[in-house]
């Protein structure tokens, strides 16, 4: 378990699902340049800041090779991470291929499953949220494959140029942020990550749970003592978490 204090005057942030890319790099600079200031502010009295996944809509790491772009972005986390700020980053299932790339160039821990930390005096379980809770057996069984070292490997062989174009396109093409399904509260028996925070509940306590993934800013009591997050994204809500004081809220980013 890792354990974070939070000094006076000191916050700590979240967000997930930039999908920066998407649709196309031109049609999402925008969205780039906003999620940019955003960081540019947050630094000010950043204790640490935790992204939970989707950064990119698209991401593979060869051997030598990244995808092409995001400039901006990776050199403000580095600036970050340089000033001393620590930056947790959580694999989502649209940057699942993410090898080392983070860790060696920026410095930053890269999480591939939820993980457990004590921020003050509060357990929190943080995760992406891919794949978690009951049903969505398709995208379990496609995470399977897509995940297995042998289908890896078999990409890899494909030319860079090749091989991010087809991830690109499928990727788009998966509708992961398009479509108006995503925006649609389905009632707690059907919201697949709150059966899995219930169920988590029934073996240990936490203070908070917060995931992305679901792309809809959802603030949700388990308990008495309990509370699911979801930070929506940085599509169409523009949504992040912050926590001090011992309180977890959700804010949205209007500038």
């Amino acid at each position: 378990m890792i354990s974070i204090d939070i000094s006076t005057d000191k916050k700590v942030y979240f967000a997930s699902d930039q999908h920066l890319g998407a649709p196309t790099k031109e049609k999402s600079f925008p969205r780039e340049k906003k999620f940019l200031h955003w960081l540019n502010e947050v630094e000010k009295d950043a204790e640490a800041i935790f992204l939970l996944g989707d950064l990119f809509d698209f991401w593979f790491e060869y051997k030598t090779v990244v995808p092409k772009g995001f400039v901006r972005v990776l050199g403000k986390l580095a600036q970050l991470k340089d000033k001393g700020i620590p930056i947790y980053f959580f694999v989502g299932n649209h940057d699942l291929w993410m090898k080392d790339y983070f860790e060696t160039e920026l410095n930053i821990p890269v999480f591939y499953k939820p993980t457990e930390f004590k921020i003050d005096d509060k357990l929190f379980l943080i995760g992406h949220g891919d794949g978690l809770g009951p049903h969505d057996l398709g995208y379990k069984r496609m995470k399977k494959v897509f995940t297995f070292p042998l289908f890896k490997w078999l990409f890899r062989w494909l030319h860079p140029d090749l091989g991010v174009r087809l991830g690109q396109y499928m990727s788009v093409k998966n509708k992961m942020i398009s479509g108006d399904e995503d925006f649609k509260f389905l009632g707690e028996e059907k919201e697949w990550l709150v059966q899995y925070c219930k169920r988590k509940l029934e073996t240990k306590h936490y203070d908070y749970f917060v995931f992305g993934h679901r792309h809809l800013p959802l603030d949700i009591t388990l308990s008495e003592k309990s509370k699911y997050f979801n930070l929506g994204d940085w599509v169409q809500f523009f949504t992040y978490g912050t926590f001090s004081s011992s309180k977890f809220t959700l804010d949205k980013y209007e500038k």
